[in-house]
């Protein structure tokens, strides 16, 4: 289009010549190879409209400022060239040319060639992105596949580790119920508090019990550890909450858990497969199945070095229970079957130690040894230092510490002599 003021200019100069109006077909049969000729170079403009617009198409995907600038002005250009033609037609006023209506013919095909090629140049250019993007997808996908196959070489793995191959995988696990497990350190940890929970909680009856049969709890605890000085008294708790630990994992850096057995299978897929076989099982049940198993030695062996012979008597005025378990019994009383709970996360724990390789190691601390936040956290977090006094030393230690894959899991401690913060 052109600009107000070229317009009006325009509309003067014709204003002011004389027009000598003639018949339309009459011109048309003086020259009709002009007007042939002036018809070609309508389609070479509308051709080349065309392929401007294609172009700005093309700037807007990706989206190019510059290439759209720069295509916008091509397609206004082209539109004055169609309005001065359609002008020019309309006044039947030919300007003379130079060259013959032939030749001008001629000129605009190859014109219009021209840009027809140009128009193929950008629909090739656009084919071009579109097989780039096509190309990014097929490296995505090929990406998912690489970590799907990383994956299932993971599974394929554990697997292996539970002694099962992959064709047997679908059939075994309706049949044993296991489901998918990582062995990882996160799993390892995961199993690490549930096991201190469990001392915990075989702790807490046992101290009710020792209640109602009138001990001394002060007296008790003393006789555990008699130069730990407490904060508070109900922190006297860890005393048998230690108590019940160091029974519970001596043995435990060996691969036998010190349990003797002549037919004791050792490697690494038979620990994590007896792993996922105990761990959803209730422990009751599997020893009414196999009560002279591996596991059952351990809890057996363990039970009689937890429960003092007087504690039993003055629970239940007798040692009967503990006689049925030296027999090789497993009793279904409700204190024997929270005792067993301790065992099986236990038992649990250490199953899962040596199914990795290397085997996770087991590191223990002794009263009196200087505090270390590295190795070491508080069962208290509360507790504060008088000014002067040296640094914290261990009183209990109420769950031990590992080395798994490289990271320490720390043990749990109860430091002597702090004061409780108010």
């Amino acid at each position: 289009m052109l600009p107000t003021g070229a317009r009006d200019t325009q509309l003067r100069e014709s204003n002011s010549q004389k027009v000598h109006p003639q018949p339309m077909e009459e011109s048309m049969n003086q020259n009709p190879e002009a007007v042939e000729a002036l018809i070609s170079k309508v389609f070479t403009n509308i051709s080349s409209l065309k392929s401007a617009y294609i172009q700005l198409q093309a700037a807007h995907t990706p989206y190019d400022p510059d290439k759209i600038q720069a295509a916008d002005k091509l397609v206004i250009s082209e539109l004055k060239n169609l309005s001065e033609l359609k002008h020019f037609y309309r006044e039947n006023n030919p300007s003379p040319v130079c060259v013959s209506p032939q030749d001008s013919r001629l000129a605009a095909e190859i014109q219009e060639q021209q840009i027809l090629l140009k128009t193929y140049g950008v629909m090739v250019k656009k084919f071009q992105s579109e097989i780039q993007n096509k190309d990014s997808e097929i490296m995505q996908l090929q990406q998912h596949i690489e970590e799907a196959k990383q994956k299932q070489a993971k599974l394929e793995k554990n697997l292996k580790l539970r002694g099962l191959s992959t064709k047997e995988s679908e059939a075994s696990a309706g049949e044993n119920g296991f489901s998918p497990v990582d062995l990882t350190p996160d799993l390892f940890t995961s199993v690490v508090e549930a096991a201190y929970k469990a001392i915990h909680d075989f702790a807490k009856p046992l101290i009710n019990m020792m209640k109602a049969a009138g001990w001394d709890l002060d007296a008790a605890a003393n006789s555990i550890e008699p130069t730990v000085v407490y904060a508070k008294r109900p922190h006297k708790k860890y005393a048998f909450e230690s108590h019940i630990c160091q029974r519970m994992f001596s043995g435990f850096q060996q691969e036998s858990f010190s349990i003797k057995s002549d037919n004791l299978t050792i490697n690494k897929e038979s620990f994590f497969h007896q792993f996922l076989t105990l761990r959803d099982m209730d422990p009751l049940d599997m020893l009414g199945q196999t009560p002279d198993s591996i596991f059952g030695r351990f809890c057996r062996s363990k039970y009689l070095v937890v429960v003092h012979p007087k504690m039993e008597t003055s629970f239940f005025g007798n040692l009967d229970q503990r006689n049925y378990i030296m027999g090789g019994g497993h009793p279904r009383t409700p204190f024997y079957q929270a005792f067993l709970k301790l065992a099986k996360s236990i038992w649990l724990l250490h199953r899962l130690a040596f199914s990795f390789d290397p085997h996770v190691e087991i590191f223990q601390v002794k009263r009196g040894s200087e505090f270390s936040e590295v190795y070491m956290e508080s069962v208290v977090k509360n507790l504060i230092m008088d000014e002067g006094d040296q640094k914290p030393k261990v009183g209990l230690m109420v769950m031990p510490g590992f080395w798994v894959g490289g990271s320490v899991i720390q043990s749990r401690v109860y430091l002597s002599g702090m004061k409780v913060a108010e």
